[in-house]
């Protein structure tokens, strides 16, 4: 009796001691797969170049633009900043499209591409704005980066730069301390859980020396000295196609898919100074993880909700759904309308607000030549002297 007791013992322990293994490995399966602690991803890609000679950087930035929706971030949670419209530049011997490739068989363009900012609307005012969510109330949804304390966001820059700045338009610029504040702003405001910045443009790391925020991995193209050299000429359109250390990720992230565990440290090896000339960059220090363990799909890719169980769930069809829902016995509420509107009478019939009266460009100059030739022909040219 007694050694049938101590079997039992036994057996319940063996069976306890397996159940919990199930469970801890289930748990750290779990763990492992929700390591970032994330549950949205977002990205802003910005070129910030015009012209036709800068061909290759509205490439750059619609080529990651293509790697990141191939991965599964949606064009909602996209944020695109094209400085100029290669695709539709008289230039362009082939209309409506922009290659990545000298071969002309990746057209980056497409007929899906969606951007939310283009042209003189990229300014470094609005890509302020956008990270930190200072917008006009009037500004679409699809303009706005509605991130939060639970979002992964990748910000990359492509264009022209020196020691401490990137230009915008050729016309303005953005320095390392006015991109380090706006990353304060938004980690003060929970506007991310994790940011990887990445910046292809000449002296390239001095743009990320400035950054004191946490949770913030920084890559660049290039040392301060250096600069971020192109790739593939064009001979046909008469330009360089991308940047090299662009191509070079871009070719990594081809070989990427959801399910990938490629890590970080993977991407900081994608172009050694054999391939880019210059001399790649990236900073970890204000990053709480190691690069080792953070995914490529923890930034370019998208999150999938998922939930591990072990019962059985019933799903109902579409139209149970539907009838409960709209059953007899529930009353239906009320049609959204508009609240605070104007009828379209009073619309119509608006009068339009005065504008304030600004003298005409070229007016007061004018009007000095008006003065002129009225004084000439009144007293001519012997009485200048005493004018001046």
């Amino acid at each position: 009796m007694a050694a049938l007791c101590v079997v039992s013992r036994l057996l319940i322990c063996f069976v306890a001691l397996a159940l919990g293994t199930k469970a801890q490995y289930a748990e750290n399966k779990a763990e492992h797969f929700f390591r970032s602690g994330h549950t949205n991803n977002w990205a802003v890609l910005v070129c910030t170049s015009r012209f036709w000679f800068n061909y290759r950087h509205v490439a750059n930035t619609l080529s990651v633009y293509r790697s990141v929706k191939r991965l599964g971030i949606p064009d909602s949670h996209i944020i695109l900043m094209l400085a100029d419209d290669m695709a539709c530049n008289p230039r362009n011997p082939k209309p409506a499209t922009v290659f990545s490739h000298k071969n002309m068989e990746l057209n980056v363009y497409g007929d899906n591409v969606e951007v939310d900012y283009r042209g003189y609307e990229v300014t470094v005012e609005n890509f302020l704005r956008v990270l930190t969510g200072r917008l006009p109330p009037s500004t679409p949804r699809l303009k706005r980066l509605l991130s939060d304390d639970r979002s992964n966001v990748l910000i990359y820059m492509t264009g022209h730069g020196g020691n401490g700045f990137l230009k915008f338009q050729d016309s303005e610029e953005i320095t390392n301390v006015e991109l380090a504040d706006a990353f304060e702003q938004m980690w003060q405001k929970r506007r991310y859980n994790e940011l990887l910045f990445i910046i292809d443009t000449c002296q390239g790391a001095s743009m990320y020396e400035r950054f004191y925020s946490p949770n913030i991995m920084a890559l660049a193209s290039s040392q301060v000295g250096e600069d971020s050299l192109s790739h593939q000429p064009d001979m046909a359109i008469g330009v360089h196609l991308m940047d090299r250390y662009t191509f070079y990720v871009l070719e990594f992230l081809e070989e990427i898919h959801p399910a990938s565990q490629n890590n970080m440290n993977d991407l900081f090896q994608v172009c050694p100074k054999s391939l880019c000339v210059s001399t790649p960059g990236h900073r970890t220090d204000l990053f709480q993880r190691d690069p080792q363990s953070v995914l490529i799909t923890d930034f370019f890719g998208s999150v999938r909700k998922v939930e591990i169980t072990e019962r059985g769930v019933i799903l109902k069809t579409h139209l149970e759904t539907t009838e409960k829902r709209y059953s007899p016995d529930v009353p239906v509420a009320d049609l959204l309308t508009y609240a605070n509107q104007l009828p379209v009478s009073e619309i119509i019939h608006q009068k339009p607000k005065a504008r304030e009266w600004h003298p005409p460009g070229g007016f007061i100059l004018g009007l000095w030549a008006l003065i002129l030739l009225i004084f000439f022909k009144t007293y001519g040219m012997k009485h200048m002297k005493h004018i001046f």
